[in-house]
């Protein structure tokens, strides 16, 4: 028998809550699956199965908030036979109140009802009617889908584990678009500030305390690209044009390929260089906050798959449906602050990486060319990076490899 435990969606996260199975006893899962969905401060995330085999039972109870490493659920290998499992009462599972540090919240703060009992483990699930006024367990999309239409989930009849109202118990419950006009006042969900503040006061604090950080800048002549964005989307349709953001994610991604101390994590043995390159981009969220999940081997895709990844990963990053993987995998991070950003940027490492690339606004500038001044568009590209793996001079390299990817944008 194997187990699967709350994995560790973060280098300060001590616990998480258990708020949608995605399996039930007898599904054959495989490395890679979507298993349950587990909320943090930074927001709901789908946790994703690393073994292969047959789920015996589901050991956590919905709306259980468990430590980092806690069993979650028990996997029958292929060819072991099932076992006979005798139900006992458990202790009730103590909620934690202590923030996570080091994350960031994507969906809106929800109050956590008590846990319903657990689902049988000799048999599918049993949906059970909530008693009225009460707010059954429910997931996000649910939450948030119910709040847009102005559902109140006490009054709907759960098909997930324990009762839990899925999405699709809403959609179900959606009135008819008569109905739902009606209804627009609704408010909705709204992102908790104050623990999003915290979380990033933590994880920054505890950056700058322990990475020895240093920082080089260099200003890029941004015209090649420029001139081949305005002639490449010239000819195609608004939804299949690139942004310049998914040339600096690219661009970074291939110059991390060649400095190897730019990609990479570092721990209490180390640093652990990383061969494939997890750009993670940073994300600014609708009413404050950033998140940086992974676009994994970024510096292998085209760069139409980048924008494709970029924008999938904004999306879900909005809505809270990011991967567990794509919140632990991150090797470097890239940030970007847009055409009507701040000319430049210094920005702050997150652990456990070694270094974050920050990209200021394009902006004109008078640049020279040969024996001519002429107007360029140029954006200052600055690397923060850890001076326990690299110095200024691989850092150096680093940026003139960036400088180089871009001055070539047909080749990226």
């Amino acid at each position: 028998m194997g187990a699967f435990t709350m994995p560790s969606l973060g280098a300060d996260m001590e616990a998480g809550t258990l708020i949608e199975w995605m399996i039930k006893p007898g599904d054959i899962v495989k490395r890679g699956d979507v298993v349950a969905v587990v909320e943090t401060q930074k927001g709901a995330i789908e946790i994703e199965c690393f073994e292969e085999g047959t789920v015996e039972r589901l050991d956590a109870e919905l709306g259980a908030t468990l430590p980092v490493g806690a069993t979650l659920a028990t996997l029958r290998a292929q060819g072991e036979e099932a076992t006979a499992f005798v139900e006992t009462p458990a202790a009730p599972t103590p909620r934690t109140t202590r923030p996570e540090e080091n994350a960031i919240p994507l969906t809106p703060a929800q109050p956590l009802e008590a846990a319903p009992a657990p689902p049988s483990r000799a048999s599918e699930p049993i949906s059970v009617a909530p008693r009225p006024g009460d707010t059954p367990p429910s997931s996000p999309a649910a939450r948030i889908f119910a709040a847009e239409r102005g559902i109140e989930l006490s009054a709907l009849r759960g098909s997930g584990p324990g009762g839990a109202v899925l999405l699709a118990d809403v959609e179900a419950a959606t009135p008819a678009p008569s109905q739902v006009a009606s209804t627009k006042a609704a408010a909705k969900p709204g992102l908790d500030m104050a623990a999003m503040r915290i979380a990033i006061a933590n994880a920054m604090a505890r950056s700058k305390r322990e990475i020895p950080h240093y920082y080089l800048t260099q200003t890029i002549d941004l015209q090649p690209a420029t001139d081949w964005l305005t002639a490449t989307n010239a000819k195609r349709t608004p939804g299949a044009r690139l942004l310049m953001g998914a040339l600096f994610v690219k661009a970074t991604a291939l110059a991390a390929a060649m400095i190897s101390e730019m990609n990479g994590n570092y721990d209490a043995e180390g640093f652990h260089p990383v061969n494939a390159v997890h750009a993670g981009v940073a994300i600014a969220l609708r009413g404050g906050g950033l998140i940086a999940p992974a676009l994994h081997d970024a510096e292998t895709l085209p760069l139409d798959d980048v924008m494709a990844k970029m924008r999938d990963l904004v999306a879900r990053a909005r809505t809270g449906r990011l991967r567990s993987s794509e919140m632990t995998d991150g090797t470097i991070t890239i940030s970007a602050m847009g055409d009507a950003g701040a000319d430049a940027m210094a920005a702050v490492i997150y652990p456990p990486q070694v270094a974050i690339v920050g990209f200021g606004a394009p902006v004109r500038r008078p640049w020279i060319v040969g024996n001519t001044i002429t107007p360029r568009t140029t954006v200052i590209v600055t690397l923060s990076a850890d001076h326990r793996v690299s110095d200024g001079r691989r850092g150096a390299k680093f940026l003139a490899a960036i400088e180089a990817a871009l001055q070539t944008p047909e080749a990226l």
